[in-house]
């Protein structure tokens, strides 16, 4: 291997990035670009399924309506015991 700054050739003639300790990694422009890439499209699949299949994420079922519930079932004591 033959040192070059803080580059190192390896024998195959490829560039090879030094580990650093305690720092970020370098990202190339093509790094950047396809993670970006990648997180947007991530993002579209999740937002479209929740516009187009909230059911998914609201579950199945029809909310409750909570006016039709009893004291009792809200846990609220009888209004005449103290």
């Amino acid at each position: 291997m033959l040192l070059t700054g803080r580059r190192a050739v390896r024998a195959s003639g490829g560039p090879h990035i030094e580990p650093q300790y305690r720092q970020y990694p370098q990202l190339t422009k093509k790094q950047k670009f396809e993670s970006e890439l990648i997180s947007g499209v991530m993002w579209f699949w999740i937002l479209w399924h929740c516009w187009h299949d909230p059911d998914a994420v609201l579950g199945h079922f029809p909310w409750p309506d909570a006016s039709e519930w009893t004291d009792e079932e809200l846990g609220i004591p009888p209004a005449d015991e103290e």
